[in-house]
Formats: C-alpha cells, sequence, structure tokens
C-alpha cells in the first residue's frame, strides 16, 4: 500500500508543506507594513515642514483633501498631523518573480505527485500553466493608496531643533530616513 512506505509518506507531507508556505509567502507579499516612528532634526519645525512636503510630493503623494477619491487607509491621532496619500505602484519585478517562484513550486509539486502517482502526472504537472496566477495576485492586491501620517514639532532636546514623529509605510520611512540623513535627521531616542 501507499501509506507504509514511509519515504513516500514523508514526501507526500513535506510537499504539502512547501505548496502551503508558497501560498502563504505570495499572500504575504502584498501585507501592508505600516509603522510608526520618531526622528530628531537639526533643522528647525518651520524649515523641515516644508521641506517634508517637498519630498512626499516628489514621491507623488498629496495631501488627503487634494488626492482626487483617494481615502486615507490610516487615521491620523492629532488635528496637528498632516496626512499625504499616494498611489503605490507594483513593482514588475516582484510579479515576474511571484510567478517563477509559483511556477518552480508547482512544477516540484506535480512531478512529486507523479512519482507517487502515476497515473495522474500528466495533469498534476499542468498545474505550472497557472503560475501567472500569483503575479496577477500580487499586482491587484499591492496596487492599492498608501496613507503617510506625520507630525513637526519644534523640541529642542537631545540635541534636535525639531522632532517629527511619522507614521506609515516600513519602506517609505527607512528611504525619508536615508534621504534626510545628511541634513541631520536621526531616530529620536524615547525616554524611559
Amino acid at each position: 500500500m501507499f501509506f507504509s512506505d514511509p519515504a513516500r509518506l514523508s514526501t507526500l507531507i513535506l510537499t504539502g508543506l512547501m505548496v502551503i508556505g508558497l501560498g502563504f509567502f505570495i499572500r504575504a507579499s502584498t501585507k501592508d507594513r505600516v509603522e510608526m516612528m520618531r526622528f530628531g532634526a537639526k533643522q528647525p519645525a518651520d524649515a523641515l515642514e516644508p521641506a517634508l512636503m517637498r519630498y512626499f510630493q516628489s514621491r507623488a503623494f498629496r495631501l488627503a483633501s487634494e488626492a482626487n477619491g483617494l481615502k486615507p487607509t490610516i487615521k491620523a491621532e492629532t488635528a496637528e498631523a498632516t496626512t499625504l496619500v499616494g498611489m503605490v505602484s507594483p513593482s514588475l519585478f516582484l510579479a515576474v518573480f511571484l510567478s517563477l517562484l509559483a511556477a518552480v513550486g508547482f512544477a516540484c509539486f506535480g512531478l512529486i505527485m507523479a512519482t507517487l502517482f502515476p497515473t495522474w502526472g500528466k495533469f498534476l504537472l499542468g498545474l505550472v500553466a497557472i503560475s501567472p496566477l500569483a503575479g496577477v495576485f500580487y499586482w491587484r492586491k499591492s496596487s492599492r493608496p498608501e496613507t503617510v501620517i506625520f507630525k513637526v514639532e519644534s523640541e529642542a532636546d537631545q540635541g534636535f531643533l525639531s522632532k517629527l514623529t511619522i507614521k506609515g509605510h516600513r519602506d517609505e520611512i527607512a528611504d525619508l530616513q536615508s534621504a534626510f540623513a545628511e541634513a541631520g535627521m536621526r531616530k529620536w531616542e524615547e525616554d524611559e
């Protein structure tokens, strides 16, 4: 019997786990990763805020009130915060990569299943044909509005002239930090 052979049974179980992991990986590629961080800047608040607005406008963000129907995906906690909205464009490289990853995963699954169940083998290798759906899934789910909320405060502490509190996608925050690093923006150390 098929299940009396431990090698076949373990291969079937490991292949099933691989397919489940592949599905979770493809689904996680579209997950929104929102974080909140605080930075200190060596610029005064009245100079930092316009610089931030220019930076975000160069990255296709607009004020939420001027965003032509795009709704903010996260809410500001205070009225003084500036809310910006922009469209996230999906990555062609990631869409192709996910499709190739799905093709390799389905090919492995089909080959292992063809070895275990020779009569079904031809049909299971046909799963490779549906692998472009992984790229289509990513493309549709990751094309969405993205919100950035920031607040600049005048605060002379820790050697800084102003404090920036920002909430948005972690990649957007990392890009902001590297763009303003030369201007003296550093992570704010919280008092404990």
